[in-house]
């Protein structure tokens, strides 16, 4: 990446856990997206990290919101799997102006090599735009978000946002 090749301010983060069990004091995974974020010009207010349902209209609502507050980016961490009550993919593909396909792809493969072997099969991590803003929604384990966050969304966390940014 190229110094041109970086926004030049803070980019706004919101992140999002999707679980029927979890709050603030147990989730690991969403606090885990907060640490790395924090490490980069990027920050999450603390109204832009909530924890919701594993429904579709309850986590697509809360995807609406942080967007229309203005962040660059919302993180969802769970509900990315397929068992029955796992929906996020479903709530947030629809919201996609353009699918970052390469996203999911290179998520299980890196499970496949780093960490899982075949069981990568099962995540649905994807991302996308929305306008001139960025989705991503990752598994829930602190295992796959440390994988996602260090190997895909912190290496290309700046050139992403800039390049939704940029005029030409």
């Amino acid at each position: 990446m190229s110094i041109v090749d970086r926004i030049d301010r803070d980019i706004k983060v919101a992140v999002i856990t999707v679980s029927d069990t979890r709050d603030k004091t147990t989730d690991k995974g969403g606090k885990l997206v907060i640490d790395y974020i924090g490490t980069v010009n990027a920050f999450v207010p603390e109204e832009h990290y909530e924890i919701v349902k594993d429904e579709i209209d309850t986590i697509q609502n809360a995807v609406k919101q942080h967007l229309a507050a203005g962040v660059d980016v919302v993180i969802t961490t769970g509900g990315t799997g397929i068992a029955r009550r796992d929906v996020t993919i479903e709530a947030v593909t629809p919201l996609f102006d353009k699918e970052i396909e390469g996203f999911g792809e290179l998520f299980r493969m890196l499970s496949y090599t780093e960490d899982i072997g075949s069981r990568s099969l099962l995540s649905r991590a994807a991302a996308g735009t929305y306008g001139r803003q960025l989705i991503i929604s990752l598994p829930g384990s602190s295992g796959a978000v440390k994988l996602g966050m260090e190997k895909l969304v912190m290496p290309e966390l700046n050139h992403l946002v800039f390049e939704l940014n940029k005029e030409n």
